[in-house]
């Protein structure tokens, strides 16, 4: 298993932060590295989400919503091709820092057998992703708060 964890404070409450995320219709103005997600954001549901690793090839999951906790957890479980090749649990946590404060934990693990041949493109490109969404989702909700 593999583990990419990135955190990011952000002045808005989670609530705030969730809007953000959950919107999904606006994700292509401000997200630079999952430039759309579609679906449902309920337990079960699947998800259609493009991301765009910064240098890397773009791809199109459709993962299973796993939790949808406002305001606290939103997780799901993307597989490439079967169980066991490539999985990912990507997971965005929000924990309250008073009032109008935020920390997001944005991070994903991964199992499977082509994890130890892609770890070097998941702690690059995909790890600059993750931080680049983040620094992106915070200048959005800071603003909109």
């Amino acid at each position: 298993m593999h583990e990419i964890r990135t955190e990011i404070e952000i002045e808005a409450s989670p609530a705030r932060v969730w809007d953000v995320l959950l919107n999904f219709a606006s994700h292509p103005q401000w997200n630079p590295f999952m430039r759309s997600i579609s679906g449902k954001a309920v337990p079960g549901e699947r998800l259609v989400v493009d991301i765009h690793p910064p240098g890397g090839r773009s791809m199109t999951f459709k993962p299973t919503v796993l939790v949808a906790d406002p305001g606290r957890e939103l997780r799901w479980l993307g597989r490439l091709l079967m169980p066991g090749v490539f999985d990912g649990e990507h997971f965005f946590q929000m924990e309250g820092l008073g009032l109008a404060r935020t920390r997001l934990v944005h991070g994903e693990k991964f199992s499977g057998l082509l994890v130890p041949m892609v770890k070097s493109a998941l702690n690059g490109g995909t790890r600059a992703g993750f931080i680049a969404m983040n620094k992106a989702l915070k200048e959005r909700a800071e603003k909109e708060a």
